[in-house]
């Protein structure tokens, strides 16, 4: 089963004031992630994630496992973000030791939803 990377195309980031004809952070994030897609895991654009005060944000999920909301995220943090999604979408329920998380996966954790079955 592979592992979904929600990403939040509307967010706006740190700058809510931004120039409007601009492509906002959250859909230049989406861009910089879809680069290079690891192995399991399939990216989703989403129009929403609710954390807009968190800046750009994005979620992993995969059925049976536990599933995340990151927050406070830039387009620079593409390579932490899809070296995190490729060792989540190794586990078989969503847990990646604390250790083997990348930095931004340890410090910006907005929420952990358990499993649905």
């Amino acid at each position: 089963m592979r592992a979904v990377l929600h990403v939040c195309t509307t967010c706006r980031g740190a700058q809510p004031d931004a120039d409007p004809d601009q492509p906002r952070p959250g859909a230049r994030l989406m861009d910089r992630l879809s680069c290079d897609i690891p192995d399991g895991v399939e990216i989703r654009p989403v129009e929403c994630l609710s954390a807009c005060s968190q800046g750009c944000s994005v979620a992993l999920s995969a059925p049976g496992k536990w599933s995340y909301v990151y927050g406070r995220l830039t387009p620079e943090d593409a390579a932490d973000i899809l070296s995190g999604a490729r060792a989540y979408a190794g586990t078989t329920d969503g847990i990646v030791p604390w250790r083997e998380r990348p930095a931004i996966f340890r410090k910006q954790s907005l929420a952990r939803i358990p499993p649905q079955e």
